[in-house]
């Protein structure tokens, strides 16, 4: 390939990266003059955040596979134009039922984008150059993650909650052009079809499975455990997810090619990023709760103190990816989680009431920093291990798991959380429309129950670091890609 029209192609995953790490952080702050303008209940403005995330993780493995056959580019660019879209009806919405349905859409605009962004640049790159580029697209991920909480108070404040979807518009514009010019709508990436046609029925069960799980997480830690809602979808996923994956090893055209899993390299470089997720986003669902709650700070200041998380992989994450393309991904990959524990352990030991801002600043930079070791090597490992003909369904894969793991984070955290904060008091801390704790009574046991989650995650990051070098075993490199290339 042309050496500049790959960094052209670059330029476009980067800017659908950038765009789905600000869509995030900017509503968070938007969440209480949001919450006021649509008269919506506590509950409604919770599912106005969670539903994206939900209908992203459910159809990103489909987006990836789909991709996999009709083409990368194609589905990328069709996600491109749908998120933007939905983005400017978003800002419309009269309701909050209505804007939760806008939302669900623009998740699976997202998770058009998610699942191909990785793999069109693993198209694009040669293997020896794929973690630099990589480490690039997750450098600006962690832009994103900065400049979203300022800009998401600054756009509330001056123009109302309706601009923190439409200032998408023009970027999903500028996307869509520029993603026809340089990618264009032919691939060559295209699997060749097999008899047999498209696995409806693992699609249905996939979907209605995993709809069910995330159901579950998030309805649970948020509402009740004892809810039907959350039994009945379960059970759906106990009942449907065995049968989705009989339906996998039987068709010939499966959804979730299974053999990728027997791939040691790719199978533990998933789990990897799944604890690396569940523990990362654990972490800042916590320190949020801390910052709003225990120390009265509002969901701005909130967001601004959180940046060390972030900024820690601004800087190193394209430094990792060259380091994995020299070196081999193992290496930085397994010291990015390994240092995340001392973070994660210094949290653990030093956060109380007044704890010093720079302390604080300290562990989550190490954390972030960690982080940025870990991403672009590992994913560039999961990417290089799958293969030219199945990179689109692995990215869905890596997507799919990742956003599991942030699920998992809250239903692991918010446990914590109710057993010390009232019900009531914990969402409206979360939506941003309470400062502080009304019972001070509590804030002792919060700050246990805090410790507790962030040993917790250090201990998820210790399985994670050997798990990730545990794929570093020499017999599975040299086999890498073998079983997946037979099928």
């Amino acid at each position: 390939m042309n050496d500049s029209r790959k960094w052209w192609i670059l330029s476009v995953t980067s800017l659908g990266s950038l765009l789905s790490a600000l869509n995030f952080s900017t509503l968070i702050i938007a969440l209480p003059d949001l919450l006021k303008g649509l008269d919506a209940t506590l509950l409604q403005a919770m599912w106005v955040m969670l539903s994206y995330m939900v209908a992203q993780t459910v159809m990103v493995l489909m987006a990836g596979s789909l991709a996999d056959r009709f083409g990368r580019k194609r589905i990328y660019i069709a996600g491109m134009l749908l998120f933007t879209i939905v983005s400017l009806a978003s800002g419309f919405a009269e309701n909050a039922p209505l804007l939760i349905i806008f939302r669900i859409l623009q998740g699976i605009g997202g998770a058009m984008i998610m699942a191909n962004s990785t793999a069109i640049v693993a198209d694009a790159f040669p293997r020896e150059e794929l973690g630099r580029a990589l480490g690039i697209n997750i450098m600006v991920i962690a832009v994103g993650q900065i400049i979203g909480p300022v800009l998401g108070g600054w756009l509330t404040e001056a123009f109302g909650w309706e601009w923190t979807f439409w200032f998408n518009v023009p970027f999903g514009i500028v996307g869509v052009l520029w993603g026809f010019k340089v990618l264009g709508m032919k691939d060559d990436k295209i699997a060749a079809p097999k008899a047999g046609g498209l696995d409806r029925w693992g699609a249905v069960t996939y979907v209605l499975s995993i709809t069910g799980l995330l159901i579950a997480l998030t309805w649970g830690p948020i509402q009740s455990w004892t809810s039907p809602v959350v039994w009945i979808s379960g059970l759906f996923f106990v009942i449907l997810f065995p049968v989705f994956l009989l339906c996998e090893k039987r068709h010939p055209n499966a959804l979730l090619h299974l053999p990728l899993f027997s791939n040691r390299i790719f199978s533990f470089g998933i789990i990897s990023a799944t604890l690396n997720a569940i523990a990362r986003m654990g972490v800042m669902f916590m320190l949020i709760f801390y910052f709003q709650g225990a120390l009265e700070k509002d969901a701005l200041v909130a967001g601004i103190m959180t940046i060390p998380l972030a900024a820690g992989m601004l800087v190193v994450s394209p430094l990792a990816g060259i380091l994995g393309d020299r070196y081999g991904e193992t290496t930085p990959a397994t010291a990015g989680l390994f240092l995340s524990v001392f973070g994660m352990a210094g949290l653990a030991l030093d956060t109380g009431l007044s704890t010093p801002f720079w302390h604080l600043a300290i562990y989550m930079t190490i954390i972030s920093i960690g982080s940025g070791l870990f991403n672009s090597p590992n994913s560039s490992s999961i990417m290089n291990a799958a293969g030219p003909k199945y990179r689109g369904e692995a990215s869905g894969i890596r997507s799919l798991t990742t956003n599991m793991g942030m699920m998992l984070s809250i239903a692991f955290s918010m446990p914590i959380v109710t057993h010390s904060i009232p019900h009531e008091a914990m969402l409206a801390i979360f939506s941003g429309t309470q400062v502080g704790m009304e019972d001070k009574s509590s804030l002792n046991g919060f700050i246990t129950g805090l410790h507790a989650v962030f040993w917790f995650m250090a201990a998820l990051m210790v399985l994670g670091t050997v798990m990730s070098y545990l794929r570093s075993n020499k017999r599975a490199q040299a086999s890498a890609g073998a079983t997946l290339h037979h099928k």
